[in-house]
């Protein structure tokens, strides 16, 4: 008799510790690839009985499975769009998590020197109109560098992402060609080039081939020893990515109550112009109870715990104002 109570009981206790064990499913961005892992990683040691599965697939793939239901929920640079929007089957909050900046990154022979980007240049170069790293546009904004006789082959994203988002961002509102001609999106038609996934393939191509320039998040180019220029901001000075620059170039954004704000040639002596904020996609009401009580804890560990480890990763934390309207705003998931 007591052999089976016994049995009985191991169960039931079996059955109480597997019930308390839950398991997230989240997909998306890449650019903030990094700092999440982090976070669900130290998220998951202080609640052993949590585990958040994130596939760093890029923004597309994202809010793609968002929308299908095949997550629980998403992760973007670039928001989605209202026609997203009003295609999910349950209300999607955009919660800002993190700031963080796209870099022009180079790999010229025999060029040491950080090289400046003005507007132009850039768009020039991922239009396919500047060429070869010895055109006089070049050296004009970089005089007294010695460029080599080499073809610029541009690398970019191949699949849909919030880094294309952000970088298109960008060159629609410094280059009326640019706007015309290929325009800002996940996914674009680009002039030219040569694709490769995700932020980690762009700067895997940056790395290997000679001639090269590409957009990726700053944490890659930083990781991967990339060299990376300056660009000159909407106050006409040359700035360099960093914490405080992307810092500033959130100042002056006036941040609407869903969230969806673009700080892309932000104005400031001192911002930097490719920055972004990045966003968490959560459905208001998670597919139970007992993950929605979970995505609330995690988003508010995020905030207490999570913003001060951007820095050692090169993110920028949300400034004050914002974090306190995304305690407002979690307030509603469940």
């Amino acid at each position: 008799m007591n052999r089976f109570f016994n049995i009985a009981l191991c169960v039931a206790l079996f059955s109480v510790g597997a019930a308390a064990q839950v398991n997230l499913n989240a997909a998306g961005a890449t650019f903030p690839y990094p700092i999440y892992s982090k976070w669900f990683s130290e998220f998951h040691k202080a609640n052993p009985k949590i585990q958040i599965n994130y596939q760093s697939i890029g923004s597309g793939g994202g809010i793609r499975q968002l929308l299908e239901g095949t997550v629980d929920f998403g992760a973007s640079d670039g928001p989605m769009t209202d026609e997203q929007l009003a295609e999910a089957k349950i209300k999607i909050l955009h919660v800002p998590t993190v700031l963080g900046s796209v870099v022009p990154a180079y790999n010229i022979a025999g060029v040491t020197q950080e090289l400046k980007f003005t507007p132009d240049l850039l768009a020039g170069i991922f239009l396919g109109k500047i060429k070869n790293w010895n055109d006089p546009a070049v050296a004009k904004v970089n005089p007294g560098v010695k460029f080599p006789n080499q073809e610029i082959v541009v690398a970019h994203r191949s699949d849909g992402s919030g880094t294309n988002y952000v970088f298109t961002d960008y060159l629609s509102k410094v280059s009326p060609e640019w706007q015309k001609t290929v325009g800002k999106g996940t996914s674009v038609k680009w002039p030219g080039g040569i694709g490769a996934k995700g932020n980690e393939g762009v700067a895997g191509t940056i790395r290997q081939i000679q001639g090269a320039i590409g957009y990726i998040e700053l944490i890659y180019a930083v990781q991967n020893n990339i060299p990376f220029g300056t660009v000159q901001n909407a106050a006409g000075n040359f700035v360099k990515a960093s914490l405080e620059s992307t810092t500033a170039a959130a100042a002056s954004a006036k941040m609407p109550a869903d969230f969806r704000v673009s700080i892309t040639n932000a104005p400031g002596k001192n911002a930097y112009p490719i920055s972004t904020f990045t966003w968490l996609l959560v459905p208001v009401q998670a597919k139970d109870a007992a993950k929605g009580k979970v995505i609330k804890d995690f988003l508010q560990w995020m905030l207490d715990k999570g913003e001060p480890m951007t820095a050692q990763l090169t993110y920028a934390p949300l400034p004050t104002p914002v974090s306190k309207m995304v305690r407002e705003e979690i307030k509603q998931i469940h």
